[in-house]
Formats: structure tokens, sequence, C-alpha cells
């Protein structure tokens, strides 16, 4: 097995209630080209805040840290604390402007390291009859 190294892109630079501000690094402006031409898309960041040996070892967690919800691996959740603490989340594109990206519903939090960004592409992206857990509906 190799280690592969991760090269940040960018930071989150701020979050509000209705909008959140990415500053993507300059050497990657290039890469943004022609994003602007989707309505979401699909932001990979690293969960900085939770990269240390305790959190990287977990394997086991209750889903949203509720109790009352099964203990399952830490791969069929959404959990922050996992072995490599990468965090993913679709976003509603508001502006690309020069090397920012802002966007609506991004759970990350300012100084997140961006890893990558990927447009949403419905037809790739969107299973509406995918199987899930109940306790992901909230049912049990």
């Amino acid at each position: 097995m190799t280690n592969a190294e991760i090269i940040y892109i960018g930071r989150v630079e701020k979050c509000e209630e209705d909008f959140s501000v990415i500053r993507i690094n300059e050497e990657f402006l290039d890469g943004l080209r022609g994003l602007e031409g989707f309505s979401h898309v699909i932001i990979l960041y690293w969960f900085h805040l939770r990269d240390d040996p305790r959190n990287r070892s977990t394997l086991l967690v209750h889903p949203r840290g509720d109790p009352r919800n099964p203990l399952v691996g830490v791969f069929a959740t959404r959990s922050p604390s996992r072995p490599n603490p990468i965090g993913l989340c679709v976003c509603k594109i508001i502006k690309v402007e020069k090397n920012k990206i802002i966007v609506s519903g991004l759970d990350a939090f300012v100084n997140s390291p961006i890893i990558d960004i990927k447009p949403y592409i419905p037809n790739m992206d969107a299973f509406p009859n995918a199987k899930v857990p109940a306790w992901v509906k909230g049912d049990g």
C-alpha cells in the first residue's frame, strides 16, 4: 500500500447562514473554468477538526451521535470521525468569481481544506430509488 499525497486546492473562507465562500488557491484557478455553467457542485473537503488519532481510529458510531440509532460501522455513516476524514457535500452554486466559489448548503467549517470539486450531474449523481436503512429516514 502506498500513501498518496492529498493537495489542498483551497479553503473555506467564510460561512454564513445562507452562503459559504470557498477560496481556491491561485495555482488551481484554471480548474474552475466552465464551472459557472452548473447549478450544483460536489465539494470534497477535509474534516480538519477531526484529524487526530482518536477520531481516525473510530470504526463504530451511533449515526448523528444519537445512541437511539444502532451502532454501525463508520463506513455506513457520514460521520466526520473516520480513518480518512473526508467530507462530501452537494451545494448550490450562487456565483463563481475569479478564485472564489460562493455556494449554499455547505456543511464545512471556516478553514476546512478543500480537496476537490466536481460538478453535480443529475443523471449520474441522483438515484431516487436508492435503498437506505430505516434509521436514515428516521423510522427506526
